[in-house]
This record gives C-alpha cells, structure tokens and sequence, in this order.
C-alpha cells in the first residue's frame, strides 16, 4: 500500500469511527421505500418498470428535488430515472450511483412466498430483486433523501442512475449515454450497487469483500453449417452435423492467450495465501511473476480461476436437422464467451473464424459492448474500506473482475471508471439471485443506510481528500 493510499485510508477510518449509523425513524423510511419496489413486478412480463419509475420520481419531487433534476425516460415498454443531486462544485466532476430497476421474472406458483411482496422471516427479507438489485435502488434512494433532509451540500453533484432493462438487454443505458450525455454531464467516476460485496462463512463471520473494478465482456456467436442435404439412406461425407462437431472440436482444444491486469493480479495476490494448497500457491506465483506458464496451467484447470486469466468460449447450445430421414441442411451451435477487458469482440470472433474454417459461418449473436477495466483509484479504496470496516473491522478488501456484466461495462466504456462497492453481505448458501425465493439478509440491508453515506461523504462531503 502506498503512502498516499494509507494516509487516504486512515483519514476515512478516522471519520467510520464517528459514521453516524441510521435512527429507528431512517431505517423506517427506507423499508417503506424497499417494500414498495419490491411490490412491482419490473421483469419483462410484468411490464411495471414505468410504475416504479413515477413512484420513486414523486418521492424525490416530494423531497424538494428540483423538476428539472427528476429525468424519467420512457423507452418501449420500460423506463428508467435519473436524478441530480446538486453540489457546491467545489469537488469537481460529478458522482454517478447506480442500480437497475428491472428484474428477471419470478412466478408465483415455484416460490414458497408472494415474490412481489416483500416478507421479512428469519433473518431475511424475501422477494425478487431483494438482492438483485432492488436493495441497492432503495438504499441509494433513501441515502439521498436523508441526505438532503439533513441539509448536506456535497462538494460535487450527485447522480443515481436507475436503469430499466439490465436484466435483460442494456437499451436504456445506452440511450442514456447516446441521447441523454448534455444532462449527465461530466462524471468523473461511477459507484454500482449491482456488483461487488461480502461474503459471509456458514457460521456468519465475514470472510472478504470484493471491489468490482472490472467485467469479462459478454458474447454470444452462433456457428452455422450448411448443406444442401438429401435422403439419409445416401450419406455423404459432406454432412453439416458432422463440419459443425468438426469446428466445436478444434474450439474445445484451443485456449485464448493468458492475460492479466491490475484487478486480477491484486486479487491473486491478495486471497492466494488464504486458498492454500497448489491453487493458493499458483495464485501467489503469478502474482509475483505475471504471465507464469506452470502457474497459469495450474489454475486453467480450475473452472474458479480459468476466467480470471483468459477469455473463455464454450459451445452452450446444438440445433441441426430438419428430419430424422434426411440429411441435415443446417446444423447450427451457439457458443458463449467471456471475454478479458480491453479485448475487442471482433478480434475473438476473427479467431473462433480460424478455428471453425472458412465452411463454417461465425455471426454475432446481438449487440456486443466491451470496455477495459477501471484504474484502482485510492480515494474508492480508501472511501470502500472504511464503509465495510466501519462494519466489519479488518475484512480483507480485494479488487476483483467480474464474469457476469452490468450496466458497469457501459459507463466504462463512455469512459466513466466504474466500481462495483454493494452493500451486500451474505452466505454463499443463501445467495438465491435470479432463483428461487431470493432473499437479502436484514442486517445487510439496514447497514447498507450506513455504507453509503460512508461512501457518498468520503468521496462528495466537505472533508473529501485529494486524490
């Protein structure tokens, strides 16, 4: 740790020892606020992202947030909401605070509660998007009132994003960035309450905490073989099923060149010692000696680690054939890959071209958008460490890149750093996104009023250190 990050570090504990922790009367407001966006149905059969949208805009309307601050955008059958929460501009550029409004569907009859009714028992708050990521709209939402209800003038403006389609195809953020980029404004980082977080051992001790400062980019691309088939009581040697297994075979024995960055090689370093074993110790090699062969052979057969050091593809899905008597015409697999930050898309479809051969047709499967990972800033580690510390005392903080995406990959890509900083805390054994009867602990959440406050005056109140 440098100087300047440890100076940065103990200037935000110093302020965690004194973080004023939410009263009975705050958590109260925030879990009406939590309740209620719970209560719409925001997946892409419920079709209530609008709804949520004007609720949540009258609340801020209703707080003293000025019209031309409250930006709802419809778009097709969906919304999404911005508001800014205007500063002194004495911090420079502003804060960006995201969270999705939508969710992935749940259905009433394969859950033991209501998904759409937030139920709190046994220690849990159940519902879908409990943890992913209707949390993080609450807590946010009701930072920035309390906030303002307090009187605070951030030192920089405050803008939350709340994006209506993340679950599903990112539309709404990229029309916010393409259409909606004079009202955003200069931003000069992004905090995501959609990725990073604790983890919590079986017995409940916290273990670690992840700060998302990058994504593997999500690609989908179909291969096609084509034929012009015939009887199957004449088989050819020219067969689509037969090129299409052919091309999947020479794609199973390829690997993509090992990569590596900042995130990856402070996360190595960091939880190495803690995995033990030959894991643990090719971890800490190559950490030490960046791009070590033997290290990396070690972890590539380990599907934890495989993705954290190159970009993977792998075949996902098989259609061919138009008839159990005649020989196919079209034999068709969709192949999924992860790609590493930086890696332009194109460049992997190129290579998956050359490993398929020429007969093969590599397309895209929807639109791809890739970005490179984001610095590790040492005000957003220092502001993170003292938000869980003030939690959780000495939790380790581990920079990490995610394999799944966010609306994260966007910002970073308009060239806005983004960092995933959740306030989540869970058990591995209770972490039900996107599955049945999710739930979020309800320690997290009521910590979580704590959390961002840390984070948002560390990094906008009066005292912000310099970077």
């Amino acid at each position: 740790m440098s100087i300047r990050l440890a100076s940065l570090v103990l200037v935000c504990l110093g302020s965690a020892a004194h973080a004023q922790k939410a009263s009975d009367a705050e958590r109260a407001a925030a879990l009406e606020i939590y309740r209620k966006v719970v209560s719409f149905d925001t997946s892409v059969e419920g079709v209530q992202t609008p709804a949520m949208a004007a609720y949540l805009a009258d609340r801020f309307r209703a707080a003293g947030f000025a019209e031309q601050d409250v930006l709802v955008l419809p778009f097709a059958r969906t919304a999404s909401l911005a508001v800014r929460y205007r500063g002194d501009g004495t911090g420079g550029a502003a804060l960006l605070l995201l969270a999705h409004m939508d969710v992935v569907p749940a259905r009433r009859e394969e859950w033991d509660r209501d998904p759409f009714t937030l139920i709190e028992d046994d220690g849990f708050f159940f519902g879908r998007g409990s943890s992913d990521n209707k949390a993080g709209v609450a807590l946010i939402t009701a930072t920035f009132l309390r906030l303002r209800a307090a009187g605070f003038r951030p030192t920089r403006d405050l803008v939350l994003w709340f994006s209506g389609d993340e679950e599903t195809t990112g539309e709404t953020t990229m029309d916010f960035l393409a259409n909606h980029r004079d009202w955003l404004g200069d931003v000069e980082l992004a905090l995501n309450s959609d990725a990073g977080g604790g983890a919590l051992a079986p017995d409940g001790r916290p273990t670690g905490y992840t700060l998302q400062t990058a994504e593997k980019t999500y690609a989908d691309f179909t291969l096609t073989a084509r034929n012009p088939g015939g009887h199957s009581s004449m088989p050819r040697a020219d067969n689509a099923i037969f090129d299409l297994v052919d091309a999947i075979e020479r794609i199973r024995g390829f690997e993509f060149p090992v990569m590596w960055n900042d995130t990856t090689i402070a996360s190595f370093r960091s939880t190495g010692k803690d995995v033990g074993g030959d894991d643990g110790a090719a971890l800490l090699r190559f950490a030490q000696n960046p791009g070590d062969e033997a290290a990396a052979a070690t972890l590539s057969r380990n599907p934890v680690y495989v993705g954290q050091l190159r970009t993977t593809c792998v075949p996902t899905m098989l259609a061919g054939g138009h008839a159990p008597n005649a020989l196919p015409q079209t034999a068709t697999a969709t192949v999924n890959c992860r790609i590493f930050p930086g890696v332009a898309p194109a460049a992997v479809q190129a290579e998956l071209q050359r490993l398929a051969g020429q007969a093969i047709a590599v397309e895209p499967l929807g639109d791809v958008h890739f970005s490179d990972s984001s610095p590790l800033r040492a005000d957003v580690v220092a502001a993170v460490t003292a938000a869980v510390h003030a939690r959780y005392p000495g939790v380790p903080i581990t920079p990490a890149m995610e394999s799944g995406a966010t609306d994260g990959v966007f910002f970073r890509a308009a060239g806005i750093p983004s960092y995933g900083v959740s306030e989540l805390f869970i058990r591995d054994e209770d972490l039900f996104m996107h599955g049945l009867n999710e739930r979020n602990p309800t320690l997290s959440f009521y910590a979580g009023l704590t959390h961002w406050r840390m984070l948002i005056e560390a990094l906008a109140g009066s005292k912000r250190a310099s970077r």
